[in-house]
């Protein structure tokens, strides 16, 4: 049982819906803009309404946006902050509520905040919040056996890349080539699993090596 939320693009949501009921779940689209607290909490209630139970959360909601100090205004960094930190730290909120004990939070962030990107403070300022999140919440919720961690994705071809930055990564990484959302997709399914009962509070580079 699955709620797939999306912000705008919601024939692609029900794309990954279908393909969810085609294997033989249950899944439903669900609207929300995790940059609006309201958003947020409601994307955990219409799940437990839906579903009666919360076993696990993923919160991948990005936009990946640097601008050098000297550019960024009050409204891109909030903006930033919002999506990235803000709405994932209520949306934990409210999923720890309803969540049942062992169940997972996953964080997506990014690689950047080991390699520092020239001109992108407030973005990765903005995931390493989250990754720092992680670390208090996961000691805050390991009573209950619930793990929460991090992974941190690096240059991934979503379709968004310019050539620029797909060049950068394919040099960046020792395999010589772009993550692939399956890779990321992966290490995420391994945290959910009853495998991963003894990780918490990590956060786990995914970017092929990037970070070396």
């Amino acid at each position: 049982m699955v709620a797939v939320n999306y912000l705008r693009n919601e024939s692609k949501a029900r794309a990954v819906v279908a393909g969810i009921r085609a294997k033989g779940g249950t899944a439903v689209a669900v609207q929300a803009d995790m940059s609006v607290m309201a958003d947020a909490r409601r994307l955990i209630a219409d799940a437990v309404a839906q579903f009666g139970r919360l076993d696990i959360l993923v919160n991948n909601a990005g936009k990946f946006a640097p601008k050098p100090l000297a550019d960024t205004t009050e409204a891109d960094f909030d903006a930033l902050m919002n999506l990235h930190a803000k709405g994932p730290y209520f949306a934990m909120q409210e999923a720890a509520k309803a969540m049942r004990d062992h169940g997972r939070i996953v964080n997506i962030s990014s690689a950047g905040t080991k390699l520092h990107y020239y001109g992108a403070t407030a973005y990765l300022g903005s995931r390493g919040a989250l990754e720092q999140f992680t670390q208090g919440i996961a000691q805050e919720l390991a009573p209950r056996g619930i793990t929460v961690n991090t992974v941190a994705p690096g240059f991934t071809d979503t379709g968004v890349l310019t050539d620029a930055y797909k060049k950068m990564g394919i040099e960046a990484s020792p395999f010589k080539r772009l993550g692939l959302p399956q890779d990321i997709a992966d290490v995420v399914a391994f945290l959910v699993s009853e495998q991963a009962r003894w990780l918490t509070g990590q956060t786990i580079q995914a970017g092929g090596g990037i970070v070396m």
